[in-house]
């Protein structure tokens, strides 16, 4: 039977080490510093593992419509994955610095384009290396594999649907991942314009997670969601943030919590603003 489990201990994954069937994905990433991820990985990383960066490999060129980090094109990051020895069958695991923030992209990414075997490694690098793993400067050789994409667009909600009508985003019942400071409007260090889409819930991510980066207890993650979204799990609902990064990190509290996993606004905040009519709400 098919491990399903979306979370990984560092316990487990150090026997998973040497399985040519397994693959270990390094995603650390800088908003602030685009090349530091990179550079981290280059000095050490968890053996064997790849790297994959946030802006040239999880997302697609920026254009004058889209938010921050589009998707990629399909055929294109097929192609990556099968350079970097992912084919269809192959279980992955994911992982940044220590909260997952980009790690749940990349799981969500990996998912979209039809693998159903991504796990997380809970804590990421930050709990390797407090359980004592140790880490690695050499650079993986791996077999090219062949990996054919089955993108899954029902997972994907869009503004041109959202922007339609009022009726449009109420129901997509969208919960926003940032910070609560810039989702009232109160700062935005990120993008021109501050604030949030009308009918948009908060959750912020990081609220998912405890100090040391692993996720709370289902228990917690559903007293969150329920504050937001009521107690009915199986209600369609959609998840967003500035650029459809940390939105992601949502959608696995959710499956962690027993909730329907919503569909990803990809271009989010920094996309909806992209036209000066579309509504705002600050506070």
């Amino acid at each position: 039977m098919a491990d399903n489990a979306i979370l990984i201990s560092p316990q487990v994954l150090e026997t998973r080490l040497h399985n040519p069937d397994w693959a270990i994905v390094d995603c650390r990433f800088d908003l602030a510093k685009p090349a530091a991820g990179r550079e981290q990985y280059r000095r050490g990383h968890i053996p064997g593992a790849i790297y994959m960066d946030l802006d040239r490999d999880l997302a697609g060129p920026v254009g004058a419509e889209t938010g921050r980090h589009p998707l990629p094109d399909v055929d294109e990051f097929a192609a990556l994955l099968g350079a970097r020895s992912i084919g269809n069958a192959t279980t992955v695991v994911v992982y940044d610095a220590a909260n997952s923030a980009v790690a749940a992209r990349a799981w969500w990414l990996l998912r979209w384009m039809g693998l159903t075997r991504v796990k997380v490694l809970d804590g990421g690098l930050d709990a390797w290396m407090a359980d004592g793993f140790a880490l690695s400067d050499a650079l993986p050789e791996r077999t090219a594999a062949t990996f054919v994409a089955a993108p899954k667009w029902d997972r994907v909600v869009t503004t041109e649907v959202l922007a339609a009508n009022p009726g449009a985003l109420a129901d997509a019942r969208l919960v926003d991942a940032r910070d609560a400071a810039r989702f009232r409007g109160e700062v935005e260090p990120i993008d021109p314009v501050a604030g949030h889409i009308p009918g948009a819930r908060n959750l912020p991510f990081t609220d998912c997670v405890d100090s040391t980066g692993r996720w709370r207890e289902p228990v917690v993650l559903q007293a969150l969601l329920a504050a937001r979204l009521g107690e009915d799990r199986q209600q369609d609902w959609s998840v967003m943030c500035g650029s459809g990064v940390t939105a992601c990190h949502l959608a696995i509290s959710a499956l962690l919590a027993g909730y329907n996993e919503p569909r990803l606004y990809v271009g989010s905040w920094s996309e909806w603003i992209r036209d000066p009519g579309r509504p705002i709400e600050r506070a």
